[in-house]
């Protein structure tokens, strides 16, 4: 894709640079192997008998592997009732209501009568996507973060559309893009970020933030992007309905000119797209073409994270996707995108210039700390951000104010749930000291709940701690290092 968005075979690199020597670092780990994996993994999918089958994606799936330029023109026919029923089955049945005020439980009553007639009228053109529904949720910085709560009926084809999209993309899309991918999260992005900084010659980190990202993507240039790939005019109308749909808030219908709407079912994929050909493509050929040193790029949604080995480079490169975005409606956030000294010679080069400790970032949830390991090798430390884990208390204690007459067991069988599902994300090697100040923090907030029940009450330390030991899971980890999962990867897929 040009600066002037004409149609051209797409710049996709398929083996890595040839700067790489090593042949299992966080380059390996971001070339094309693993669009292979995803797609072995979603060549079947269940019926309702819950029965393995083969997916009438593979075709297209196999194209899209073939020919990298080759656009499709008959995807629709693939959004059939068994796939709608997919869709519907995989909702959140808990999830609240968009617009339509219709939930999970009111549309399974009449399920098959419902998704006949949704079929029915995608195949005839009468679908009309609804508004969203905006709802709020706090950020941890204290704001604001709007959310668009779709129509039921807007998620089931979202949902099933979106399948069908992946068979192509999955092939398009490069190693170092991780959010909202099947097979992939946000540990696999930890992992390659984490050995990539360790086995390479990473000197600098550049941190970046993309201001305000969803609400800032052009809806022209979105449909130039998806047009290269898709050329089914009902697929696209749909697209196109989708992003055009208004949001509804306190009765008010607003019109969407600009912008995805976050929250909904379709938009990771649409974000995707959008920094496939914006960021992705452009940053793999400025990588083989204009870096003097090496270079990794690690990216989860509009996150992303580049290790330079000399600043010259970084500093370039940052002033060069600045322009480059510009040109697309996007912008880095001032306050939040960084260039900082980072790598296993960051504290001896400060500490020689008189300056302090090497400068922190954060990704994806962890504080990366320059560090040692215990035989003096360099070392990414990878801490849960403080303000995070507060943030997580201060919910967690307004929680506990809201149950504090349940009976103690059940409190402590929501607590054990809670707690064993912050350490399922947070507990990495290295990281015990945050997670066992959590857990203790827990521990403080539910005796200070008990002994709030009742003037009477006399729970003691010794009682609270035999509490804490029965219902609260134990600090442990809950990942392997880094480098051990991420080879394990790299060779499955070699393999």
């Amino acid at each position: 894709m040009n600066d002037q968005g004409k149609s051209h075979r797409p710049m996709v690199p398929t083996k890595p640079p040839n700067k790489v020597r090593q042949p299992r670092t966080a380059e390996v780990v971001e070339g094309r192997g693993l669009a292979k994996e995803n797609a072995g993994q979603q060549n079947t999918h269940r019926t309702q008998r819950r029965a393995r089958v083969p997916s009438e994606l593979e075709g297209v799936r196999q194209a899209a592997r073939r020919n990298k330029g080759e656009k499709f023109t008959a995807l629709f026919h693939h959004v059939t009732v068994e796939r709608l029923r997919e869709a519907f089955m995989n909702l959140n049945k808990k999830a609240a209501a968009g617009s339509d005020g219709v939930t999970w439980e009111q549309y399974q009553a009449k399920l098959e009568e419902n998704l006949q007639g949704l079929h029915r009228r995608l195949h005839q053109g009468a679908y009309r996507a609804k508004p969203s529904r905006r709802v709020y949720i706090p950020k941890t910085d204290g704001q604001q973060r709007p959310l668009a709560v779709a129509a039921l009926e807007d998620k089931i084809v979202q949902r099933a559309v979106v399948e069908v999209l992946n068979a192509i993309y999955e092939g398009d899309f490069l190693g170092f893009s991780y959010g909202f991918r099947p097979g992939r999260g946000a540990h696999q992005a930890l992992d390659a970020l984490a050995c990539g900084l360790r086995r390479k010659k990473m000197n600098f980190v550049f941190d970046a933030d993309v201001r305000g990202f969803y609400e800032s993507i052009d809806h022209a240039w979105m449909m130039k992007f998806v047009e290269h790939r898709i050329a089914d005019k009902r697929v696209l109308r749909l697209i196109q309905k989708w992003l055009s749909t208004g949001v509804m808030e306190n009765g008010t219908l607003t019109e969407c000119e600009d912008g995805a709407p976050q929250g909904a079912t379709v938009s990771p994929l649409l974000a995707n797209i959008y920094l496939h050909y914006v960021l992705d493509l452009w940053a793999q050929q400025w990588r083989k073409r204009t870096a003097r040193g090496e270079m990794i790029i690690t990216r989860y949604a509009d996150d992303f994270i580049v290790g330079f080995q000399y600043r010259d480079d970084a500093e370039r490169f940052r002033q060069e996707l600045q322009e480059r975005m510009k040109q697309f409606s996007l912008e880095l956030h001032p306050d939040k995108t960084r260039l900082i000294e980072f790598g296993r010679y960051a504290a001896g080069n400060r500490q020689r210039a008189g300056l302090a400790a090497p400068e922190t970032f954060n990704f994806l949830g962890f504080t990366h700390i320059c560090g040692t390991t215990r035989e003096g090798r360099f070392w990414v430390h990878r801490r849960t951000i403080q303000k995070r884990m507060t943030a997580k208390l201060h919910e967690l204690k307004s929680e506990l104010r809201r149950r504090w007459h349940q009976p103690i067991p059940e409190q402590g069988r929501w607590l054990q749930q809670v707690v064993q599902g912050y350490f399922g994300y947070h507990g990495v090697p290295g990281n015990e000291r945050r997670l066992r100040s959590f857990r203790n923090q827990v521990t403080r907030l539910w005796l200070r709940t008990l002994r709030r029940r009742s003037q009477r009450d006399k729970t003691t330390w010794a009682q609270m701690g035999r509490l804490h030991r029965r219902w609260l899971p134990h600090v442990r980890w809950y990942h392997p290092w880094p480098e051990e999962r991420f080879d394990a990867r790299s060779k499955a897929r070699t393999g």
